[in-house]
């Protein structure tokens, strides 16, 4: 598993982020304190705190090395 951590501070680059994310295979969660949800649910991720740093977890290392040149606009 890889972690890095993700701004989405907008609801565009919410929107962006799961557009972005969603045609990707793979188990990807998003942390935010004690709350996780599924990275590509939008109602999940507008449930979080977004003015905070968010965790995205991503469960396959052979999908991280794909996804994250991808999620570089979102990258904190």
């Amino acid at each position: 598993m890889k972690s890095v951590n993700i701004c989405l501070n907008t609801v565009e680059k919410v929107k962006g982020f799961v557009n972005a994310i969603s045609p990707i295979d793979g188990d990807f969660d998003l942390v935010s304190d004690r709350y996780v949800v599924d990275a590509k649910s939008i109602m999940g991720i507008f449930s979080l705190d977004l003015s905070k740093t968010l965790r995205l977890d991503i469960h396959c290392d052979d999908v991280a090395e794909k996804v994250i040149p991808t999620l570089q606009p979102y990258i904190a």
